[in-house]
């Protein structure tokens, strides 16, 4: 088989909400601004850290580029420390991902989080699963929904269009797939809410889903 899957990481594979908005709420109240609350981040994550910190800002210090950016190292050096004390895979990921890839499947993550904390977070919940490329944010690559992350994983992999998967939460996903000239699925128990997912080709809502939207495709491939 030479069917690769590529999955987006906050909000499809792991749960991060808790430690990423515990940290934003940190970093805000060192600076004496306001908190939001957790369920709050849902809607400001996705795009990279540097745009969670604008959008947890007010918008008078959003605007300002030179406080984004000291307030996003503070954050950065926060969030490094405490990145999984509560992060967790949902809901049947860990055996989704065990299945796929006694299966043959080959297996990455194109994420917009730090690259090392996507490093760190895929060695501790997924230590057993040899992924093609764990590829987060880095010089190297514009964020989704640029394609170059995409296209980075499918040349490493050896796999062309017509035999790859990509998995998110967000829209920012369906459109990084979209430009990729890929097929998406669309996880519903991520951090977006549903009516945002409706342009994906297949919406699953849990991880047996996931295997019979993948079976279904390869049948038809």
């Amino acid at each position: 088989m030479n069917k690769l899957v590529i999955f987006d990481l906050d909000g499809t594979l792991l749960n991060t909400i808790a430690d990423l908005g515990n940290a934003a709420n940190h970093t805000l109240a060192e600076l004496g601004l306001p908190r939001h609350e957790l369920d709050e981040y849902r809607l400001m994550v996705g795009n990279g850290m540097r745009k969670l910190i604008e959008r947890a800002l007010p918008a008078d210090k959003a605007a300002d580029d030179a406080f984004v950016d000291s307030t996003l190292a503070s954050f950065l050096a926060y969030y490094a420390e405490h990145i999984d004390l509560y992060t967790r895979p949902y809901p049947g990921i860990p055996e989704l991902i065990s299945t796929l890839a006694a299966q043959g499947y080959k297996l990455a993550v194109a994420s917009n989080k730090i690259q090392t904390g996507a490093e760190k977070l895929i060695a501790k919940f997924f230590p057993d699963t040899d992924f093609v490329a764990v590829m987060g944010n880095s010089p190297q690559y514009p964020l989704k929904p640029d394609a170059a992350l995409v296209q980075y994983i499918m040349d490493k992999a050896g796999t062309d269009r017509a035999h790859t998967m990509m998995i998110g939460d967000s829209g920012t996903d369906i459109q990084t797939a979209r430009n990729a000239g890929i097929p998406v699925i669309a996880v519903s128990w991520g951090f977006r809410p549903r009516h945002e997912l409706t342009a994906a080709d297949h919406i699953a809502d849990n991880t047996d889903q996931i295997q019979r939207i993948l079976e279904s495709s390869d049948s038809n491939a």
